[in-house]
């Protein structure tokens, strides 16, 4: 209905773009099979006043959803005239898994486990180098990478931070998440990738995949509007009050030993004792094999609601809380 065209370019230039002003762009990183250009599309929010960039990525997993409606929202939302510096949206960082609604790159690679790629690999390397190289490292200062649980799992609303950073600790209070995850960026992922190069990130998981959720929507926008004031690109707002987010020194999956129906008893963001009984596995015949126990205190970060397991296959994301006596940045 009128839409502007996008920009099409193979580089990010935001100095070239027009101030106060929302630029549409496609920019170009690999070809497919027929030649033809896999272009990823980005927003940029420029501003009426010089500042920071903040960029936020979205769908770096294919099927992961609610961070595209973060980003519509947050720029339907912004007065251009009062911004300082730029937003740069990547809103939809796999455009090859978001088109086959699969969490992976186009041969099953995920991108997020092998950054900052590699110009010279395969097919997915390639991508995800140049994702860093002409998108995140030429641009951003700052970056809040968002995400969602995979498929046939469920995630509270949780940051993963460098907590010894105080930057992106304060970045990561400011969500105010349900559970915030100390996370050092040396970890192949894309926040890591950039925490390395001097770039303070977080990563935010918002919910479940393949779906909007209104209510994780909500708060993460107001999370993101806070950081813009952290950084001093909006006014600085009083926010409400939210419950003390659940502070972890670590977390890691659980998973089956064997094969069967898989039933995990607690609810997200509940906490569990050494040794609860936290899932229950069946044969096919309803024969309980197997009865999973939690192998110390800690708190239920994401869980598994497929019922069908493999052996292998995860249970529960465990956090372990930190001690009060915790060095971490706080609030």
């Amino acid at each position: 209905m009128g839409e502007p065209r996008p920009l099409l370019v193979d580089e990010l230039e935001i100095e070239k773009l027009p101030g106060q002003a929302t630029s549409r762009l496609l920019v170009e990183l690999v070809q497919d099979g027929l030649g033809r250009p896999v272009r990823v599309p980005v927003l940029v929010a420029r501003g009426k006043r010089p500042g920071p960039i903040l960029g936020i990525t979205s769908a770096l997993h294919g099927n992961e959803l609610n961070g595209i409606r973060v980003i519509h929202a947050l720029l339907e939302q912004l007065d251009l005239a009062r911004l300082r510096g730029s937003i740069v949206a990547v809103v939809v960082a796999n455009v090859p898994g978001f088109e086959r609604r699969q969490r992976a790159f186009s041969e099953g690679t995920d991108l997020n486990h092998i950054m900052p790629g590699d110009p010279r690999g395969n097919a997915a390397d390639v991508y995800a180098h140049r994702l860093v190289d002409r998108l995140v490292i030429r641009s951003f200062d700052y970056l809040v990478d968002l995400h969602t649980a995979s498929f046939g799992r469920a995630n509270s609303l949780y940051v993963r931070a460098d907590l010894n950073h105080e930057v992106t600790a304060q970045m990561a209070y400011l969500l105010r998440p349900q559970i915030i995850v100390h996370n050092p960026p040396s970890d192949h992922t894309l926040r890591g990738t950039a925490a390395e190069r001097g770039i303070p990130a977080i990563t935010v998981e918002v919910g479940d995949p393949q779906r909007f959720q209104p209510r994780y929507i909500r708060g993460t926008l107001v999370g993101l509007r806070a950081v813009l004031g952290l950084l001093g690109m909006i006014a600085r707002r009083p926010v409400a009050p939210g419950a003390e987010p659940l502070l972890c020194q670590r977390s890691y999956w659980l998973r089956t030993a064997h094969g069967g129906l898989l039933e995990v008893l607690p609810q997200l963001t509940d906490q569990v004792q050494a040794g609860a009984i936290i899932a229950r596995l069946a044969n096919v015949f309803g024969d309980l094999t197997e009865e999973y126990q939690a192998p110390e205190a800690g708190v239920v970060i994401g869980k598994n609601l497929d019922p069908v397991a493999r052996t292998g296959d995860r249970i529960l994301h465990l956090g372990v809380l930190a001690g009060d006596d915790h060095d971490f940045h706080r609030r």
